[in-house]
């Protein structure tokens, strides 16, 4: 599927990373940890246009979860704009 393609090439940050980063076809799902309380999901989901892109960020902190909502409030805030960003790219890619 080209959009799973294109969006493993945007967000697999590569062997020497110090993040978790897991992209399974067959769920069209990746997923990006990174740090102590970030985690990223993303699934490539068919409908009648072709296919769609789900984002999720999750707090996955075990300890100080709280604390977690605090530290990446920033973060927080610009995804949606970071995920439309990535949206565009990979639409302009597949056309």
């Amino acid at each position: 599927m080209p959009v799973f393609e294109a969006l493993v090439d945007r967000l697999d940050p590569g062997p020497g990373a110090h993040s978790q980063f897991l992209a399974d076809p067959a769920a069209s799902l990746i997923v990006a940890q990174g740090g102590w309380w970030y985690r990223a999901e993303y699934r490539v989901v068919p409908d009648e246009h072709g296919c769609h892109i789900e984002h999720t960020l999750l707090n996955v902190a075990k300890t100080a979860h709280r604390l977690g909502r605090f530290v990446g409030r920033k973060e927080v805030e610009a995804a949606p704009r970071v995920f439309e960003e990535l949206v565009e790219d990979v639409r302009l890619s597949v056309e």
